[in-house]
């Protein structure tokens, strides 16, 4: 089945968008890792994180494909509009976190155990050479985050590898806007991204496009609204 553009777009956006939230986060990994992963410049930096966006894609994989063994297994009618009014429910949080970035915080710890066993990693990598920063950039998109968390549940309710994997690499590719120029200046970016207003505007977005997410099997039945729908890719069930 073709993935709802709906989630893809929320995912982008959640990524562009939620840079101010990267920032506080990540900003100091970014140019701590910056300083570590090799020759600086513009292309260590894109290499850093394209690394974290291929840690995010991987575990959007598999969990997506997690998810989607749990289908099979109870494959139904019910189950499916179930996984679709979760999903609406999950961009809805993430609609939250893009607002107030410290809510929701038990999204981070579900990660933490999983950095606490590879982080010894960091010590076998390459000492220098071009794979040094995509391998560090891969490790750091395993960090637990809240908003690349929330992200992560939604990709699990895709139920499927490919589809799972796509939507978190939207949400990275998203991030490398305000995440790159972070990394090559070192310098804690806020610029337009940190109005309010942007952010409210992002979140109203993702909120809607929970909100269609989430009704999405019942407005599939209207024949008004049917072609409109599949236009942008919400899969019936």
């Amino acid at each position: 089945m073709p993935i709802d553009l709906i989630t893809l777009g929320a995912a982008l956006l959640t990524g562009l968008l939620g840079g101010v939230h990267c920032v506080a986060m990540c900003g100091g990994i970014a140019t701590g890792l910056a300083a570590t992963a090799g020759k600086p410049g513009l292309g260590n930096a894109f290499a850093l994180n394209g690394g974290r966006v291929l840690g995010y894609t991987v575990a959007g994989a598999i969990v997506g494909g997690f998810g989607g063994g749990l289908l099979l297994l109870a494959r139904s009618d019910a189950v499916a509009t179930g996984l679709r009014v979760a999903m609406g429910a999950v961009l809805l949080m993430v609609a939250v976190r893009l607002m107030w970035p410290h809510a929701l915080g038990f999204f981070n710890r579900g990660g933490q155990w999983l950095w606490k066993a590879l982080r010894p990693l960091q010590s076998r990598l390459p000492a220098a050479g071009p794979l040094r920063p995509w391998a560090m950039g891969l490790l750091w998109g395993w960090l637990p985050c809240g908003l690349s968390s929330t992200v992560l549940v939604a990709a699990w309710l895709e139920a499927s590898a490919l589809h799972g994997a796509l939507v978190m690499a939207s949400f990275g590719l998203g991030t490398m806007a305000t995440m790159v120029p972070v990394t090559w200046s070192g310098a804690r970016l806020g610029g337009l991204l940190a109005d309010r207003r942007w952010r409210l505007g992002a979140a109203g977005l993702v909120a809607l496009a929970g909100l269609v997410t989430m009704a999405g099997p019942w407005l599939a039945g209207q024949p008004a609204i049917h072609a409109v729908l599949e236009a942008m890719g919400c899969r019936s069930v």
